[in-house]
């Protein structure tokens, strides 16, 4: 089992005196947005690095579904001159499911990288394009709970309920050995909290549970009435159908962000939910962003809660969010995207990761709004009581000349050097460059669901049907963030 207290702390770069003057990126690859009064630029894609889908993990599962949530551990990461060290903790989600759900605990894995940017113009290679990002598997760590025997977690549909008792709610479990079965987990957001402890989002619940350096399971988040699934009146966590009221079949706690103080925990819901028109995907753009207070971890309290209104398709289809970052008291990152890409078919036509403001937005937390009865958006028509969120679209994924730089394509061949199609996590660090003070390196990564010819899950081998290997695809991208309020990291 992984030690993730040394891995939080782990680095992987030798001190050395820093730089007088840093490299930089080439300024024709820049682009700027106006937001708020704020001028915020896009630098473009410096990083890129991969992890081979048939590679497996220390439990001898296929190591994938990487990209479904990561963070960089403030502890480890440095720069050295123009050189970069530190652990990337890369949670997967519920498995390999492309066939239906898995018994498959829910984990983190942890990776060390040495990242050097590439800042020219020119075209790379392929593999040459990876050379920047480097990923070093360093090993994985599953969630156990608490409270009952078995402890580990499983990725199976929920079709029970474990029946709240003390502080925790009721929660999503197997059926098998009611009402205790395993806790059912679809891991897709993951927030660390300065002592190591770290936050994890699902999207079976949704539910939001903290997590401590052992990898146990010390307490637990349900969210208001109007968000849990309902069919008639009733909970019910499956995914498998859509429920009358509360969050839609897979589209659950995408997103998940914590504050640098520790004392605020964001949600991003993936969509709106079906009473605000989620089942339909012209119709579910207004989903919801919640904000926990956790200064007391044992008494989280919903304080904040907004409509954030995602973007759509020019014939009206949603892009639905898959994570959310903070990035200063009411500015916040959202990743927003098609499926398109390698893994599904191509070419994409959005993947990017746009800037959200709640100033001035309606706090609809512990509101009539917070029932089911009291639809925010009926039949996907905002109601004209509530002011949304700002959204303005930032960094795209899918630049063909960014693309190019790194031997990617955005194509409609299934290839490696296609971009993936899944991409669901975000994690900000500085550059650490004192000329660039406002500037941050945006790392995120792609869930490849555990696409390969070559797998292994509990034990049992498996070839995907979709009949190629999909890799695990990690960017980084230079953004120009000003009044960034990102957590402190250290310079060799």
């Amino acid at each position: 089992m992984l030690a993730l207290g040394f891995v939080l702390a782990a680095a992987g770069l030798a001190a050395s005196a820093p730089a007088a003057t840093l490299p930089q990126p080439d300024p024709s690859l820049a682009y700027s947005v106006t937001f708020n009064g704020v001028t915020y630029v896009n630098k473009g894609l410096v990083g890129y690095g991969s992890i081979s889908a048939s590679a497996l993990d220390q439990f001898g599962d296929t190591l994938g579904g990487l990209g479904s949530a990561i963070a960089i551990s403030p502890k480890s990461f440095r720069r050295s001159g123009n050189r970069y060290a530190g652990a990337l903790l890369m949670q997967p989600d519920r498995g390999h499911n492309t066939q239906g759900t898995v018994a498959y605990p829910a984990r983190v894995q942890a990776f060390s990288f040495v990242f050097t940017p590439y800042y020219a113009t020119a075209n790379q290679t392929l593999a040459q394009g990876g050379t920047s990002l480097p990923l070093n598997y360093l090993g994985g760590q599953e969630y156990q709970d608490r409270e009952v025997s078995p402890r580990l977690t499983t990725g199976l549909d929920p079709n029970g309920i474990r029946p709240a008792f003390g502080a925790v709610p009721e929660l999503p479990i197997a059926t098998s050995n009611l009402p205790y079965g395993n806790l059912t987990f679809d891991s897709e957001g993951i927030a660390f909290a300065s002592d190591g402890s770290h936050w994890v989002s699902d999207e079976y619940g949704p539910a939001i549970y903290h997590v401590n350096l052992a990898g146990v399971l010390t307490g637990a988040i349900l969210p208001p009435a109007a968000i849990v699934p309902m069919q008639n009146g009733k909970v019910n966590f499956t995914a498998l159908v859509d429920p009358t009221t509360g969050r839609v079949a897979n589209q659950g706690f995408e997103g998940l962000t914590i504050t640098p103080d520790n004392t605020m925990l964001y949600t991003l819901l993936q969509s709106a939910t079906v009473q605000d028109g989620g089942s339909s995907n012209t119709k579910g753009r207004y989903t919801r962003l919640l904000g926990y207070n956790i200064a007391n971890v044992n008494k989280p309290a919903l304080v904040e809660e907004y409509i954030v209104p995602l973007p759509t398709s020019s014939k009206g289809k949603v892009y639905a969010a898959s994570e959310v970052a903070y990035v200063a008291p009411n500015t916040f990152l959202v990743l927003a995207r098609d499926g398109n890409g390698d893994g599904d078919t191509g070419p994409s036509k959005y993947k990017s990761a746009d800037l959200m403001s709640t100033a001035g937005a309606t706090n609809i937390a512990n509101t009539a709004y917070d029932s089911p009865a009291t639809p925010a958006a009926p039949g996907g028509v905002l109601s004209s009581a509530i002011t949304p969120a700002t959204y303005q679209a930032f960094t795209t994924y899918i630049n063909g000349t960014q693309l190019a730089r790194f031997g990617l394509n955005n194509g409609a061949t299934t290839s490696p050097a296609q971009i993936d199609g899944k991409w669901e996590s975000l994690s900000l660090v500085s550059v650490l460059d004192p000329a660039y003070p406002d500037d941050y390196f945006l790392f995120t990564a792609s869930d490849n669901d555990f696409i390969t010819t070559n797998g292994t899950s509990g034990g049992v081998p498996y070839q995907d049907p979709y009949g190629s290997d999909v890799p695990t695809q990690v960017f980084v991208f230079r953004l120009t963030l000003p009044g960034a309020n990102v957590a402190t990291y250290t310079q060799a």
